[in-house]
């Protein structure tokens, strides 16, 4: 998009799925230019914050942490292994995902680039606004997924 079409009527614009999705591209856009330094995705960074913040975390909690399936959570930890950031452990039907040090020692370099990118997009809303909507869009999505299980 880029333009501003604030002023613009859209024919879409009321349409939720076209408007978050719309949202989802330019706030995906400033993600990945303030995580680019990390070396990461947006996504994997997020994960490897949680994983993290509770060593020995169970797949099934950072999925429902990241509200995203478990296939998708499998195959950024198996990413992120690859890379050397975190591991898992199995011990039988459980698997428990940790941070190695090389992924702890990104931690400062993560939260960075999450605050470089809340300010980016409060400078552009504006503090309340921003708070606003990040707590509306979040309650909101949790709703959803509590009514669109399959």
């Amino acid at each position: 998009m880029g333009a501003d079409m604030s002023d613009k009527q859209n024919k879409f614009d009321r349409c939720l799925y076209f408007s978050a999705n719309a949202l989802s591209r330019e706030t995906e856009k400033l993600a990945d230019d303030e995580f680019a330094k990390t070396g990461l995705a947006p996504s994997h960074a997020f994960l490897l914050i949680a994983v993290i913040d509770k060593p020995g975390i169970q797949p099934m909690e950072i999925s429902r942490i990241l509200m995203l399936s478990p296939s998708t959570i499998t195959r950024f930890v198996e990413k992120l292994e690859l890379q050397g950031l975190v591991q898992r452990t199995v011990s039988g039907k459980n698997t428990a995902v940790s941070a190695t040090e090389k992924g702890i020692s990104l931690k400062p370099a993560l939260m960075e680039s999450w605050a470089s990118l809340t300010i980016r997009y409060t400078d552009i809303l504006g503090k309340e606004k921003s708070k606003k909507l990040t707590a509306r869009i979040f309650k909101s999505a949790v709703k959803l997924a509590a009514k669109n299980i399959r």
